[in-house]
């Protein structure tokens, strides 16, 4: 390696540009493709920026090693910049206008064949991550990591320009019921007790608060144990911050304007003043608090015309106190029975029990599942409410409030991709604000927090609360707001509750006896007790930003080593046994189920 001892990496191949044509250069990468024309070899040298074209002569003495050159060789080139010639330009490479002609090579690695073409992005996804270290060379990963590195960066600059510390708060602590499962730890200096991977900062960056940091932030990394989906990780990073003496507009001003200055930055996009909405009404027109709204197709509510119509599930739905609503599917009425059945089967998965359908036919009667049991008047007063015309199609569900909206939304969004109604180019922002509080378990028979029980209720609400009045839960509000972008929520916060007496009566209205709160909070509520300022926070999903920003729908896309669906890293075989001396150190011993899983897993 006596070149390398010699010469030093003047610049990045992909970096690489008209402006450098006469300079001379010193590159090291790896050999994307190799083309041997006899008297000249070229190749692709691939780093981190790109690649550029570099032209080797074998026959010559300190460009011999040329002709052993392979895929994925790692390897120097001393050369000369040169303006390719006209025609044979590549604009398809942002290094398309030069050239590298070389003076000097040498192999620094060699390599064995690789599974897959580094650059094919339709491999499958298995075995890619199973060679992660070589899928992360491609030039679609090393974009998006880079593009990861730029955004941590404005938002550290842009946050400690607002007079933010950044804080690093413990990954081992405390098991405190969040709403997911935690990661649990032994300890081995204190046997039979347990660390918990932290779910998110929340108390911790609260009890910042308290000790007088008044604004804080860390991109921080967090840990659930749950039921993961393309757009969930078990573990992930989020854009952690909290403020005290402010309220909900301060919060949403500034993270406004740290939106606008990553997409300016970032994609060269003016965002203007986010658009709010509140619950309620991102449930009634879309069917989610995460509204896509870059298309219309808004739910419309049919249960004043469904009344009474004699049909046995709108009539049992509305007594009950559901909702009969639909949604008008442009063009749909081409569709056959088998495409219906499919959004049927759809409607079902995400919780209704069932879809009614509705075309026009050829001589104006209106062919539905339900024509058997709901007259032509009724039914073409639900097809005219939801504005169909002869060549759409509506779709109907009949069920309580929150199932009858998932399954709306569902429908209307996989509508909204199959019908070709998302413009894609497009980042369409909004707060969705005033949620509720509390949302009833029937499971558990009582309140739970809706967002965490750290949430503070509006200020009305305060009265009630510390003096548990039951008839006022149903209509709290809460002081929590969700930064939606295209479909996705990207951050979530809440002003937190500051007073001990409203956190007290929280935590007595979920259920926990004065033993539970001291166990669990003991620390967090004695804490509350010294001069806690009014406070609140929000947290963007760093792995959720940066896949919107790369334009792409699967988050393992943006992440350096993520796992699969379930949870495993195959490159590293991930998680695995350990050794049973280990399990008896921390004093753990596996249940009759672990014990018969692992050997099943083992064979």
């Amino acid at each position: 390696m006596k070149f390398v001892k010699e010469l030093k990496r003047t610049e990045y191949s992909g970096n690489l540009r008209a402006q450098h044509v006469g300079q001379k250069v010193v590159l090291m990468g790896w050999v994307n493709t190799r083309r041997d024309h006899g008297s000249l070899v070229f190749i692709d040298l691939r780093d981190r920026e790109g690649l550029v074209q570099v032209v080797l002569d074998p026959n010559k003495s300190d460009t011999a090693s040329a002709k052993d050159f392979r895929s994925e060789y790692v390897v120097a080139i001393e050369g000369v910049v040169r303006a390719r010639p006209d025609g044979m330009k590549n604009s398809k490479l942002a290094t398309g206008e030069v050239e590298v002609e070389a003076t000097r090579c040498e192999i620094l690695n060699t390599a064995a064949t690789v599974p897959f073409q580094i650059d094919d992005e339709n491999v499958n996804e298995m075995l890619r991550l199973k060679y992660r270290y070589l899928d992360l060379r491609s030039p679609r990963l090393q974009h998006n990591l880079i593009l990861r590195h730029r955004v941590a960066r404005l938002v550290r600059e842009f946050l400690s320009g607002n007079g933010f510390l950044e804080v690093e708060t413990p990954i081992l602590f405390k098991s405190t019921p969040e709403g997911a499962r935690d990661y649990l730890v032994p300890s081995r200096v204190n046997p039979g007790n347990f660390y918990a991977l932290p779910q998110s900062p929340q108390i911790l960056k609260q009890l910042l608060m308290v000790s007088g940091y008044d604004r804080y932030f860390q991109i921080a990394r967090c840990f659930r144990d749950e039921d993961l989906r393309a757009d969930r990780q078990p573990e992930f990073s989020q854009i952690d911050m909290e403020m005290s003496f402010i309220d909900v507009e301060d919060i949403l001003d500034l993270n406004e304007r740290m939106l606008r200055h990553i997409w300016k930055e970032i994609k060269g996009i003016d965002v203007p003043k986010l658009q709010r909405m509140t619950y309620f009404e991102a449930m009634n027109r879309y069917g989610s608090d995460k509204p896509d709204t870059r298309f219309a197709m808004e739910i419309v509510d049919l249960s004043e015309v469904a009344q009474g119509s004699g049909f046995k599930v709108f009539d049992d739905a509305l007594s009950r106190g559901g909702i009969v609503r639909g949604l008008n599917i442009p063009s749909g009425g081409t569709f056959s029975r088998g495409q219906f059945d499919k959004l049927t089967d759809l409607a079902k998965k995400n919780g209704a029990k069932g879809l009614v359908w509705m075309k026009q036919d050829a001589d104006g009667t209106i062919n539905s599942p339900a024509s058997k049991f709901v007259s032509q008047e009724k039914l073409k007063a639900m097809f005219t409410q939801l504005g169909c015309t002869a060549a759409d199609c509506a779709l109907v569900v009949a069920d309580d409030f929150d199932p009858a909206c998932s399954a709306l939304s569902a429908l209307r969004l996989h509508m909204g991709r199959e019908l070709k109604l998302i413009d894609t180019s497009k980042y369409n922002f909004l707060w969705v604000v005033d949620f509720p509080l509390l949302e009833y378990s029937p499971d558990d028979k009582r309140w739970v927090s809706r967002h965490h029980p750290f949430t503070s209720p509006t200020d009305e609400f305060f009265e009630d609360m510390i003096n548990n009045n039951e008839k006022a839960y149903p209509k709290m509000l809460a002081k929590a707001y969700d930064l939606v972008c295209n479909g996705y929520e990207m951050g979530g916060g809440s002003i937190r509750i500051y007073r001990n007496e409203i956190q007290q009566a929280i935590f007595r209205l979920l259920g926990m006896s004065e033993e539970d709160i001291q166990a669990k909070f003991g620390f967090f509520v004695d804490a509350l007790k010294y001069g806690t300022p009014p406070h609140g926070g929000i947290a963007w999903g760093m792995d959720r930003l940066v896949m919107l920003l790369a334009q792409t729908d699967a988050i393992r896309e943006v992440i350096a080593f993520p796992k699969t669906a379930k949870a495993t890293d195959l490159m590293s075989d991930a998680p695995s046994p350990v050794h049973r001396d280990q399990l008896v150190e921390v004093g753990v011993r596996l249940s009759a189920q672990a014990e018969k899983a692992l050997e099943e897993n083992n064979k």
